[in-house]
């Protein structure tokens, strides 16, 4: 993923697509945290990379950055916030470096000291000339994520870029695999990676003069705003999870007031953060489908804690513990997961819910979806016109809005508060549609 955190873009970026720009200036800086000019800096940058990632596209079709936001469906079928990660908020001397070392690879293997060589002849001399232990880290960044390999088992290394799988395909297996991934990338999680990877298709079979049409066979309406900059911080998390290290963030909740606060290095200009310093032990991540969010499950001196990933800025890993100690800590997170919708640790209670068959329509799509959906929950009693579904659940929160997506085709028996609760709600959207 990406080289460099980029915290404040994600904050920035989903405030703009929330907002569609009604903020002014002053209000996004003051949500956001931060100073106008740190506002107007960002938004520079930010422009910068729309105007390099939509070059090719003529002079009438540019668009201003806010209006690129608001996605513009018919136009292209890539995820708009998806661009920050094509970034991978490399600073400018990485970017040029990167490129050098990709183009002469491409060509040829070559060993770190040609490298370095062919840095320094190609260059901006406005750029400082980088040092070999520069040159090993940018090649152990590039082969880490996969983009290139040793040629050699022996030293010196020799690196080749490693594009052997789309030399080896033909062309008509090449537009298979760009379908495949684009159609798993929309639909799967994670997802971020596969978007890359569909990229990096896509750009081959353009230079061999490939029609557009021809790789752009669906069109997605892309609804989920967190589901792609949240992946920022899955694979760090993940990474923690499996080698069972804590980690500590600042941790902002949904109902705070600020989403992001700068970072200052500068004693001069420090201020009291206005998040939450976060130490805890990373036990899972859970995705949230119905509303395309990512959850932090972990373990701290508060016992098992939750938190919104949108809410997490500068994670960092810190020490490892005892397989002990995680694994204990494991268990008893998913003792208390064992009657979870999602993620409600709450107290068990029993729910059941009368489900109306759709007429005589075949097949019976309202009894498909539950039993598709309803997860341990079980068909109790069933006639020729409806059917009982129980279901034991912590607390009636997280599956409240599954139960109300049926309409009139649900109805709530038990437990008798949660029934009183629907009864409620049904009335007051009732109430919004009478006549005037």
């Amino acid at each position: 993923m990406a080289k460099e955190s980029f915290d404040k873009e994600i904050q920035f970026l989903r405030m703009l697509a929330l907002t569609s720009g009604a903020y002014s200036r002053q209000q996004f800086a003051e949500r956001l945290g931060i100073s106008v000019h740190t506002f107007d800096k960002t938004l520079r940058r930010l422009k910068e990379i729309v105007s390099s990632m939509y070059q090719q596209l003529p002079q009438e079709q540019g668009k201003e950055f806010a209006e690129a936001i608001r996605f513009n469906y018919y136009e292209s079928s890539d995820p708009m916030l998806l661009f920050l990660f094509r970034a991978k908020s490399l600073k400018e001397s990485e970017s040029h470096r990167f490129s050098l070392l990709l183009a002469a690879l491409s060509e040829q293997a070559l060993t770190v000291t040609e490298l370095m060589d062919v840095c320094s002849s190609g260059l901006d001399p406005k750029l400082p000339l980088p040092d070999e232990k520069t040159i090993r880290s940018d090649l152990k960044y590039l082969e880490d994520v996969g983009v290139i390999h040793k040629e050699n088992p022996a030293r010196p290394y020799r690196y080749r870029l490693q594009n052997d799988l789309v030399h080896s395909l033909s062309e008509e297996e090449l537009y298979d695999l760009y379908d495949f991934i684009d159609v798993m990338a929309n639909t799967q999680v994670p997802s971020v990676q596969g978007y890359l990877l569909r990229d990096g298709l896509k750009k081959h079979l353009l230079r061999s003069q490939a029609e557009k049409h021809a790789i752009e066979p669906f069109l997605y309406k892309y609804h989920f705003h967190s589901r792609i900059l949240d992946e920022a911080h899955l694979f760090p998390l993940l990474s923690a999870v499996r080698n069972r290290r804590k980690v500590q963030f600042l941790y902002f909740s949904p109902k705070a007031e600020k989403s992001y606060t700068s970072k200052n290095t500068n004693p001069l200009f420090e201020r009291e953060s206005r998040g939450r310093i976060v130490h805890t032990l990373p036990l899972k991540v859970v995705y949230d489908h119905q509303y395309g969010r990512w959850y932090l499950l972990s373990s701290g001196r508060e016992g098992i804690r939750k938190y919104r990933m949108e809410g997490i800025t500068q994670l960092e890993e810190t020490e490892a513990v005892s397989p002990d100690v995680f694994e204990a800590r494991r268990i008893e997170l998913e003792e208390r997961l064992r009657y979870s919708w999602l993620i409600d640790t709450g107290r068990p209670v029993k729910v059941r819910a009368r489900f109306f068959n759709p007429g005589s329509f075949e097949p019976n799509f309202v009894k498909e979806r539950v039993l598709l959906q309803g997860q341990w929950g079980e068909i109790a009693d069933e006639d020729d016109h409806s059917f009982i579904y129980e279901i034991t659940v912590n607390g009636t929160t997280e599956i409240k809005p599954w139960l109300r997506s049926f309409g009139s085709s649900c109805e709530i028996l038990e437990p008798a508060y949660f029934r009183q609760q629907m009864i409620d709600e049904w009335k007051e959207i009732q109430a919004y549609y009478e006549s005037v």
